[in-house]
């Protein structure tokens, strides 16, 4: 019997050290996660690949009376119940509500003024996705203790606020995970700018999260036309920010590689230039706006009705100029996009976020993600 015992128990353990082997040459799965505007109205949810992502996170959740609060309940109320259908498609998809963006940011700062805004806050988020058995909480604080939109209140205390914000939101989402038996996420999405470093305590905010979300994009500086979602400087026009050193300075500052999340935007930015503009790159700026989706720049833009295509391959970033009406966009393309998840890969990042979904419909981005991640 002992003999047969230990054969049991060396068949057992051999077992066990092989499992454990395997799953150490597994590749680690990297998220894609892909903001879904319902602040628009609803959502067209059969339009969304959901084999493809990850994690979609439910923009936006509004701040009001220091509680979480659905801005237009009755269609918030359909979109999330629709994106949670999605998971029959994709099982391990998970979804997210993400609190705040540029224009409800404003009240944060009183959100997180005290214990009991604190927790009153904590309360309600959490309270909203297990009202619609959801997956977790993403905070898009824009920004503690700095100036985001005109009219946001903002405070130098929320730089510690903001820490404990996050650490009475984990508490609220463990205490959830003990009753329904199943894992709730904490994610933020961050400015991508040492600015915002200065203004909070990543080393300690982090410990309370999943992933942090960098707002690699809308880097562009006001007085002359250069890239704003670039993986790195532009040689000929270098600029403050972009995400080679945004990635580097959230490492520095205590943030794990694994749980940085590399932005990529699905979006452009447009500039009207000055007469005297040859080829938009470095040229002076007139005025600047929003730009199209990348679907649209490439279906209907690229060396089309009088935009040239441009890609600087410093910077690892793409952009079209028309010297006509001198219009100038800067974007992300497929070629950056899969630079900036080489880039994730090499770096051991924990995968890659977008800012949004509908912006490339034809799912130009989001195929490039998945066929250089996978």
């Amino acid at each position: 019997m002992k003999t047969v015992k230990r054969l049991f128990l060396f068949g057992f353990f051999s077992a066990i050290a092989l499992m454990a082997l395997r799953s150490e040459n597994l590749p680690k799965t990297k998220v894609v996660i892909g903001y879904v505007g319902g602040y628009k109205g609803l959502v067209d949810v059969s339009k969304i690949a959901a084999e493809k992502l990850t994690h979609i996170n439910y923009a936006f959740v509004n701040v009001k009376n220091n509680r979480a609060f659905l801005n237009r309940e009755a269609t918030d109320t359909l979109n999330l119940q629709n994106l949670n259908k999605l998971k029959q498609i994709n099982p391990n998809l998970k979804i997210l509500i993400s609190i705040g963006g540029w224009s409800w940011s404003e009240n944060f700062s009183d959100a997180a003024l005290s214990d009991t805004s604190r927790k009153a806050f904590a309360q309600s988020a959490v309270a909203i996705i297990e009202k619609f058995n959801l997956d977790g909480v993403d905070i898009d604080w824009e920004y503690p203790a700095i100036s985001g939109e005109e009219g946001n209140i903002y405070r130098p205390e929320d730089k510690q606020n903001f820490t404990l914000m996050l650490k009475e939101l984990r508490l609220e989402l463990d205490s959830l995970e003990q009753n329904h038996k199943t894992k709730k996420l904490l994610t933020v999405a961050v400015g991508g700018f040492t600015n915002f470093i200065r203004h909070t305590e990543m080393a300690q905010a982090q410990k309370y999260l999943d992933f942090v979300n960098l707002m690699t994009y809308d880097f562009y500086n006001g007085d002359f036309a250069g890239h704003h979602t670039n993986l790195y400087n532009s040689k000929k026009h270098p600029a403050e920010n972009y995400a080679d050193k945004t990635f580097k300075e959230f490492l520095s500052a205590g943030v794990p590689a694994n749980k940085l999340v590399m932005g990529i935007a699905f979006y452009s930015r447009s500039f009207i230039l000055k007469g005297n503009s040859i080829k938009g790159l470095g040229d002076s700026v007139l005025s600047s706006r929003y730009g199209k989706g990348y679907t649209f720049i490439k279906d209907s833009l690229i060396n089309q009705k009088g935009f040239k295509a441009y890609h600087d391959k410093e910077a690892k970033a793409s952009y079209i100029f028309n010297p006509t009406t001198r219009e100038y966009m800067t974007y992300d393309d497929e070629k950056s996009v899969q630079k900036k998840c080489e880039y994730v890969i090499k770096n051991k990042m924990g995968g890659v976020m977008f800012w949004e979904y509908d912006s490339d419909l034809n799912g130009y981005l989001l195929n490039q993600i998945n066929k250089t991640l996978k």
